[in-house]
């Protein structure tokens, strides 16, 4: 019953056509069924038909008929349909959008091509998802074969138990170890994603921190302060840097240990001092930055030839590439730019502590 429905309505699309002349075509399906047609619009809409209809025949009185074979007829009656109509509907999709994927992949019908792929890839289930891959593939639609893969990768356990991931592996190997692969690749992108991830948030903090020095060390803050600006009544929390409070305790502890000497000491007056050479490889103002020891460092560092560490180049690099970042994408800060004045000997004088 739906063959003859199916039929008889690509027939009334035939001949609702204007000013058509009488079919000159048959298309033969695998159930027997022929379907009238007409070479010239299957010439217009199909490449592939265009070349079947033009090669010469032996009997040139013999019925010119096109076989479709190895999909239902009612694909087939869905696909003439195309040609003629350039529609189809949601119930055909439905039912037999994995066969006119087919058919238009080997006809050459772009347009009903890229439609079916998406259709199809809306209807993907674990169920069918290898079998879908498997026509992805064959029919070189990539962004169904994108998404299959993906949904395979992320329900790997559920598909490995259907009779399409068992059949595959017993006939299709290569697929399988495509499969394989694409997951692993996967796993490896989110491991980089992750890592990158933590190593961004690394450097904006520390490109946080060079700021939060900076305004330490020009205008003040909670509890340290340059030795030259009086402290502010009452003064809040710093809700400017979030790192504030931490480089302020930082500050402190450099300035009272008592086991740091020329950039040694404790674990945090390493880490200080690596703040402010990380702050002087940053500065393009040193004569009048008022970060202590921020020239001092320039200069060691050109007699010294430090900037030939390739870690540490690579590290400022981050560093300022990440401050980029952070200024693009956060709304400016409006601070009171001050005159920085010129300073001698930058040492840990140059603090206040309240």
């Amino acid at each position: 019953m739906e063959d003859k429905n199916n039929h008889n309505t690509t027939s009334s699309v035939i001949s609702s056509a204007p000013e058509l002349p009488e079919p000159d075509v048959q298309i033969l399906t695998s159930g027997g069924l022929r379907i009238a047609a007409h070479s010239s619009i299957l010439a217009m809409v199909s490449p592939v038909l265009e070349n079947i209809m033009d090669r010469p025949r032996k009997h040139r009185t013999s019925e010119r008929v096109i076989p479709i074979l190895g999909v239902p007829c009612d694909a087939v009656s869905a696909f003439v349909g195309y040609l003629y109509s350039a529609r189809c509907t949601e119930e055909q999709m439905e039912k037999y959008g994995i066969h006119l994927l087919a058919l238009s992949h080997v006809y050459s019908v772009t347009q009903l091509k890229q439609r079916c792929a998406r259709a199809v890839s809306q209807r993907l289930t674990i169920e069918n998802v290898v079998d879908v891959l498997q026509l992805a593939r064959l029919c070189d639609a990539p962004d169904l074969y994108l998404k299959c893969m993906k949904l395979v990768a992320a329900h790997f356990k559920s598909v490995e138990q259907t009779e399409g991931w068992k059949f595959m592996q017993d006939h299709d190997p290569w697929l399988e170890l495509e499969i394989l692969q694409f997951i692993d690749e996967a796993e490896s992108r989110k491991k980089r994603t992750r890592r990158h991830r933590v190593e961004q948030s690394l450097y904006l903090q520390l490109s946080e921190a060079m700021e939060c020095l900076e305004h330490i060390c020009t205008e003040g803050c909670t509890t340290v302060g340059p030795y030259d600006v009086e402290p502010a009544k009452k003064r809040g929390p710093c809700n400017k840097y979030t790192t504030c409070q931490g480089v302020q305790l930082l500050i402190k502890h450099f300035a009272s240990c008592k086991r740091r000497a020329n950039g040694g000491g404790c674990s945090r007056c390493k880490r200080m001092w690596q703040l402010l050479r990380l702050h002087s490889s940053i500065c393009d103002q040193p004569d009048s930055c008022r970060v202590p020891l921020c020239r001092q460092f320039k200069l060691k560092a050109q007699q010294q030839r430090m900037g030939d560490d390739a870690l540490w180049k690579l590290l400022v690099r981050k560093v300022l590439s990440a401050k980029t970042i952070s200024s693009l994408s956060l709304p400016k800060r409006k601070r009171e730019e001050e005159l920085r004045e010129t300073m001698g000997g930058h040492a840990l004088r140059t603090f206040r502590f309240c």
